[in-house]
């Protein structure tokens, strides 16, 4: 029988160190792996370099790695709401590499599938083109962008089961997929880890192969970064 499932985060996380790359799914603050990231923090590895759409806020996701400076490269398509994300990028002691959000998609894809890299039209005749390949397909141009290598992945599912087959719920549904199976170790966060035979087959978003390790979180906080709402009348 299949089980890559571990007692608990701490578990999940051995061989985690410092100056890896690591790859974390979620949208904004939708879908974070909120415990992968609280276990970093605790565990107080250093030089990261972190690939994910975006770098949280100053006090909840990946913005806790940045509270106590232990990243050291964040590779991203979007950076706002983040203050010390913006006090360290300026200071020179981030580095920042920003990346068109699709592109950011297909690279994590490409890793996933095994491909060295992709051609893609976005960034051409920009900055994010300069000193890249450039090839020309149909009469359009393309720049040529390298699948990530990461050492980790650490993503958050709704449902699991112990052979690692995963359910995304609503928004989480991101970058998340993407990421599965787009590392040397791919973790898994899951808010209900099931019995196997339990998930419809028919149902299920990433097959169990793409994860190595899967356990169940704690409770979740699932924040916004804004809440707006109508006045009263």
């Amino acid at each position: 029988m299949i089980n890559k499932k571990v007692k608990n985060v701490q578990e999940a996380l051995q061989g985690v160190t410092n100056d890896m790359t690591c790859m974390f799914g979620g949208f904004g603050l939708s879908g974070i792996p909120e415990n992968a990231i609280a276990q970093l923090v605790k565990l107080d590895v250093n030089g990261l370099t972190c690939i994910s759409n975006n770098a949280g806020i100053d006090d909840f996701g990946l913005g806790l790695l940045l509270q106590k400076k232990q990243i050291k490269k964040m590779v991203s398509s979007y950076v706002g709401e983040n203050d010390a994300f913006e006090r360290q990028m300026l200071s020179g002691e981030l580095d920042v590499e920003l990346i068109p959000q699709g592109t950011l998609a297909e690279r994590c894809r490409a890793a996933q599938a095994g491909f060295p890299a992709i051609y893609t039209p976005a960034g051409y005749g920009t900055e994010v083109s300069e000193g890249k390949e450039t090839r020309e397909f149909d009469g359009k141009m393309y720049v040529l962008e390298y699948a990530f290598k990461a050492d980790f992945a650490f993503v958050k599912a709704w449902k699991g089961d112990a052979a690692g087959n995963l359910i995304f719920k609503g928004t989480a549904r991101n970058f998340n997929p993407n990421m599965c199976g787009a590392a040397k170790i791919t973790v898994a966060e899951v808010e209900e880890l099931v019995p196997l035979g339990t998930l419809d087959p028919n149902n299920i978003h990433i097959p169990g192969i793409f994860v190595q390790r899967i356990f169940q979180g704690d409770v979740y906080e699932k924040r916004i970064e804004q809440r707006t709402v109508r006045p009263k009348l």
